[in-house]
């Protein structure tokens, strides 16, 4: 079953690249207002979301596994939870982000396994990285044995002392505040990290 998640993990990264390519087309476009729609939460959604649902749901549609995407239309829970290996997409992670124009925002395709992730790919199209791959894109998609080669294995050090809290860049509330207050008041050396989308994973 590996050779066959090593093929699913690839077929997930070139729907992630490829998704990544026609978000940057509208993020980079002069001429784009993004389309920006409200969702019924009343979180935004753009054209760049919608793209990015179609391509990479065309993309994982040649594995026998359903597609649950944030930007698909509503699935009865009775049918999703009969699934028991499921395809779990957000095809534009920080939408906010995304219309600020931050650059924080990612690409996420997971298969999913009896509720458990078995594979997932987090790709950032403004770095053209792919935790932990940098350099890849639409343009340069390498083999999976590149991928394995050249890949830098989760979680990366990143040399921080003490305690490090990562916290959402457009969600911050004022629970975050006093936690990362509190933690300061017990004399922790506490360094504050501020990110959109899952870049913050």
């Amino acid at each position: 079953m590996m050779d066959n998640y090593a093929n699913y993990l690839y077929i997930a990264i070139r729907a992630a690249l490829d998704a990544g390519k026609a978000i940057m087309d509208i993020y980079t476009d002069p001429n784009s207002d993004f389309g920006i729609e409200r969702k019924a939460d009343n979180s935004p959604l753009t054209k760049a979301d919608k793209k990015s649902h179609q391509i990479i749901s065309m993309a994982l549609s040649v594995t026998p596994f359903p597609v649950l995407s944030e930007e698909g239309k509503d699935i009865p829970f009775a049918e999703r939870s009969a699934w028991s290996m499921l395809w779990i997409v957000d095809p534009l992670d920080g939408t906010k982000e995304f219309i600020k124009k931050n650059g924080e925002f990612t690409v996420n395709i997971a298969l999913v396994k009896q509720g458990v992730p078995v594979l997932g790919v987090i790709y950032v199209p403004v770095r053209k990285e792919a935790f932990k791959l940098t350099g890849i894109d639409s343009v340069y998609q390498p083999s999976m044995d590149e991928i394995r080669d050249k890949s830098v294995r989760l979680p990366i050090s990143m040399g921080h002392q003490g305690i490090v809290v990562v916290a959402s860049r457009s969600h911050q509330t004022e629970d975050t505040t006093a936690f990362v207050d509190n933690l300061r008041k017990q004399g922790q050396p506490v360094t504050l990290i501020s990110s959109g989308s899952s870049l913050k994973i």
